[in-house]
């Protein structure tokens, strides 16, 4: 394992977590649920990232890892599509 992979899985989460913040900080001014269903998608992608730290590149494929992650981009998806039906 490269020595810097650590550092940036820790990077990567650290900045999912830094945007969630933002999308709930939109949320709590707008009312908007877009902005929720985005915020625990960066919450569940920086899970997705801070389980990788200190582990093998190689478990980026583990099944628990890639549920993470398509969880996250399901609930961008859903997000989306909640958005342009209440229009």
């Amino acid at each position: 394992m490269e020595a810097w992979f650590p550092f940036l899985y820790g990077a990567l989460a650290t900045l999912s977590a830094t945007a969630s913040l933002f999308f709930v900080r939109y949320w709590k001014l707008s009312a908007d649920r877009f902005f929720l269903f985005f915020s625990v998608a960066f919450v569940s992608l920086g899970a997705n990232w801070a389980l990788l730290v200190g582990r093998d590149p190689q478990d980026e494929y583990a099944p628990y890892i890639y549920l993470l992650r398509l969880f996250a981009f399901l609930l961008i998806l859903a997000g989306i599509v909640d958005k342009n039906r209440r229009s």
